[in-house]
């Protein structure tokens, strides 16, 4: 059965809690020199995936990396993730399965909103957009124009200088390569032709954050379906992050503050998630994540 997220791609409209949710391969890019193999593994996870790029800028260059201070070690955005997937995306063009795209949904997370950082990276998307979901950059903000599907549909987050240059700067009848996020504090604002989707921290759900989380209970997931149940009635898809339980044995270079501290309390969290009708569920723990999403045979 295909994802929420993908119907509702595929309509313009999400059908009440049908589905599976996408696993995020959260921060998926090397770690202070280390971790290379992340984008490897979230290409094992299966398809469709969603992958997270942290982007920075580097003479003249969208880099992925952690950090605004950047020195030039940083891999491009271009070799780590475009270049990286081709295969696979020159494969999906020729097979033309339509009904199987998006393959991937790609999260763009700027470290900087500079100008410069953004333009460079709009530049990279023109340069395969070919192989990227676009829509038509309407007059009326609120009439979503259909996607042209193809096998990567690329999201960044809300900040508003991302809109003025992946939307305000695009002519009527161009093409939007990327969709934005709303603003989430007070939310009220139906979705747009460019703001499609929404970004919540987990702390929305348990304020006090995933270290003193404690047990999970009813009064957690009504507060989550909630959330859910009103992103949806607005148009929008939604994401929460980051949502990790390990040892400190199992780390891989991971934040401590996304940690539940056991498979048991962050395997609860999942399940709510999914059951809540989440679109787009960020973990580090990519395969025990996937694992876990898959449909008991």
């Amino acid at each position: 059965m295909r994802s929420a997220l993908l119907l509702f791609i595929a309509c313009c409209a999400l059908p009440a809690q049908v589905g599976r949710p996408l696993a995020d391969a959260h921060n998926c890019y090397p770690y202070e020199g280390k971790y290379k193999d992340r984008i490897d593994r979230a290409l094992t996870m299966g398809f469709p995936v969603a992958i997270e790029q942290d982007i920075a800028y580097y003479r003249g260059e969208a880099v992925v990396t952690h950090t605004e201070k950047t020195n030039g070690s940083e891999p491009t955005l271009k070799a780590h993730f475009f270049e990286k997937v081709r295969p696979i995306i020159e494969k999906a063009l020729r097979e033309n399965r339509r009904d199987t795209w998006p393959l991937i949904v790609l999260h763009f997370d700027f470290k900087d909103v500079k100008p410069e950082t953004l333009h460079a990276a709009w530049d990279v998307l023109k340069e395969y957009e070919p192989w990227l979901a676009t829509a038509l950059k309407t007059a009326d903000a609120s009439k979503l124009s259909p996607f042209d599907m193809k096998p990567i549909l690329v999201l960044t987050e809300d900040a508003d200088e991302q809109a003025v240059v992946f939307d305000s700067e695009v002519p009527v009848g161009g093409k939007l390569r990327l969709f934005g996020s709303a603003h989430t504090k007070d939310l009220t604002a139906r979705a747009t032709n460019y703001r499609r989707w929404l970004n919540y921290s987990w702390h929305a759900v348990e304020p006090e954050g995933q270290q003193k989380a404690g047990e999970w209970s009813a009064e957690k997931a009504a507060r989550l379906r909630q959330i859910v149940e009103n992103a949806h009635g607005l148009g929008y898809w939604i994401r929460f992050y980051t949502l990790d339980g390990y040892t400190e044995n199992e780390n891989q270079g991971w934040f401590a503050d996304y940690n539940f501290g056991s498979h048991a309390a962050v395997e609860q969290r999942w399940k709510a998630a999914m059951d809540a009708g989440v679109d787009l569920i960020a973990s580090d723990q990519y395969e025990a994540l996937s694992s876990f999403m898959k449909p008991a045979k």
